[in-house]
């Protein structure tokens, strides 16, 4: 498993361009630190978005991980080019020539995926603790180490993303299409959903459908966390609004993830066994 992933980390680092995407992944994670410097100073009015809570413990590990998700794309990049160079550079030929195998190969793919997704997590969770050392409120041990089931959800749901962009890679071959069908499987997911609710069920059950397609059973993993801050119930408190919500990480969720990624893993298997390269 070692060799198989200093394979790919030497490929990754060779390439100019997944360097640059994986360097500016990472800056952009240490960015959600500069939200805590956000301030607007309007004569009276004064706004401080760090004093408003996002950064008490153990608040914070909902917020920094519905944030960090958004910049997995440029991983999803990475991913994608990298299956993209595979074909382009004869590598994944002249891999098999050398004596790997093609489970061997896509197990390479599969982990070198789940190290991005633990290599983030990590990291998240480092930029996490620092700012709620600083920024919080509340810093008794129980407090700050609760809740840590988001960066769980975090680390699940994408692995699962990057297990789907591993799978448009080898399915598609070339990043930019690759690319592109992601972005058309989302819309997919959406018209399927207005299809359900508008002509074959109620649209309750058409939401419960929903949350089994692949890219929303991603992101219900972890809900907005918006709508917790007290700035926010406040205001709906005062139009006459209730928020209800359940921002929990329920076992479900996790277990429909871990089964669309292990449906991604072995369709990519799949494809590249029946494939003639």
């Amino acid at each position: 498993m070692i060799r198989l992933l200093h394979i790919e980390f030497i490929k990754l680092w060779n390439n100019r361009a997944s360097k640059i995407l994986i360097l500016s992944y990472f800056i952009l994670l240490t960015s959600i630190a500069f939200v805590a410097a956000i301030k607007f100073d309007i004569g009276p009015v004064k706004f401080h978005l760090a004093e408003q809570g996002i950064f008490n413990f153990p608040y914070i590990w909902h917020f920094n991980s519905f944030v960090a998700a958004f910049f997995k794309l440029f991983l999803a990049i990475v991913i994608v080019s990298m299956m993209a160079n595979e074909y382009s550079n004869k590598t994944i030929k002249q891999n098999l020539i050398d004596g790997l195998s093609k489970k061997e190969f896509i197990l390479s793919k599969f982990l070198t995926v789940t190290s991005f997704a633990l290599i983030s997590t990590v990291f998240v969770f480092i930029v996490t603790l620092i700012l709620g050392l600083i920024y919080s409120d509340y810093n008794e041990i129980s407090i700050i180490f609760s809740d840590l089931e988001f960066l769980f959800a975090f680390f699940v749901k994408l692995v699962g993303f990057f297990s789907f962009c591993l799978f448009l890679g080898i399915f598609v071959k070339r990043s930019a299409f690759a690319l592109g069908f992601l972005v058309l499987w989302l819309i997919v997911e959406q018209l399927l959903f207005g299809l359900l609710g508008w002509k074959l069920m109620s649209w309750e059950n058409a939401r419960i459908v929903k949350d089994f397609f692949p890219l929303q059973s991603m992101t219900n993993l972890v809900q907005e966390p918006f709508s917790r801050l007290g700035a926010v119930k406040s205001v709906a408190d005062q139009i006459g609004e209730k928020l209800e919500l359940d921002y929990a990480v329920h076992w479900y969720q996790v277990l429909i993830v871990l089964l669309w990624t292990a449906v991604f893993v072995y369709l990519s298997y799949a494809l590249l066994r029946k494939r003639d390269l």
